[in-house]
């Protein structure tokens, strides 16, 4: 079946062997959504796109896109690999979680609507050293309505309330002010330095945010908040997520948490 020569801009997802010498490497496109593609002779001794798809690879490809089935590959123009995500394992980890999550919650062949762009940024934003746990949060967070989640993170889901302590509610789908806890006995009884963060993220553009500054007690509750949300209102676990909790699980089990003084103030990220 013929299908639609293009140039398209793409990231290498992930690539699994396919018979003895091939490959299938599906990448997230800019232009024609998220696709696998057919490379014959990819495993051969001296195939000269090796290492334009390599995992973490980014650029500007010429490919057959079929559909349906599977496309192909005719020529690497420019690309680039996010090296030290490569290089790093804790770095690739959270990567991985990122792209896993936006495979999940997009169908194949489907344009991202954005978000080719927002997770080219999140992998450069990692790569270029910020810290690649709250670059996760912020995809997890601002990925929930892919999912058809969206809590509201803005003001208080009964009152509208901005000025109040707040905390989130599973059962009413976002923030509850201080006046309305009672509502919900099981709601999460986060701290306000988390519940900061949590609005902070829903709303920040990655394209723009150029330092991160959280504490590591922050994190882990970050990381609980989420994990809590995710498993109750999205109910996604995908196996990218399960290495990442074990070796969350490993390092803290051998280091200690880097504990800093508190202060009174909500901590301020720092962005354009």
């Amino acid at each position: 079946m013929a299908g639609q020569l293009m140039d398209f801009h793409g990231i290498v997802m992930y690539q699994k062997a396919y018979r003895e010498r091939d490959l299938l490497v599906k990448f997230f496109t800019a232009e024609a959504g998220k696709r696998m593609f057919f490379i014959r002779g990819a495993k051969k001794r001296g195939f000269k796109m090796t290492a334009d798809l390599m995992p973490f690879t980014h650029g500007e490809y010429v490919g057959d896109i079929r559909e349906p089935g599977l496309s192909f590959i005719n020529a690497a123009k420019e690309t680039e690999n996010f090296t030290v995500i490569s290089q790093d394992i804790a770095k690739n980890a959270y990567a991985t979680y990122m792209m896993s999550l936006l495979d999940m919650a997009i169908p194949d062949n489907q344009l991202l609507g954005g978000w080719y762009r927002r997770l080219f940024y999140g992998l450069k934003l990692i790569n270029d050293g910020l810290d690649e746990a709250i670059i996760a949060n912020i995809f997890e967070v601002q990925i929930m309505a892919l999912f058809g989640v969206e809590p509201n993170l803005r003001q208080c889901v009964v009152c509208g309330r901005t000025d109040l302590a707040f905390d989130f509610s599973e059962s009413y789908g976002g923030l509850l002010c201080q006046q309305h806890w009672h509502l919900d006995p099981n709601r999460l009884k986060l701290d306000q330095r988390t519940i900061f963060y949590l609005r902070q993220f829903s709303a920040v553009d990655l394209t723009k945010l150029k330092t991160i500054s959280v504490r590591e007690e922050t994190k882990q509750h970050l990381r609980q908040a989420l994990d809590v949300i995710y498993a109750d209102m999205i109910g996604v676990y995908p196996r990218s997520k399960r290495f990442l909790d074990q070796m969350m699980q490993w390092q803290t089990g051998f280091e200690q948490p880097n504990r800093q003084d508190e202060t009174k103030q909500p901590p301020q990220n720092q962005q354009d």
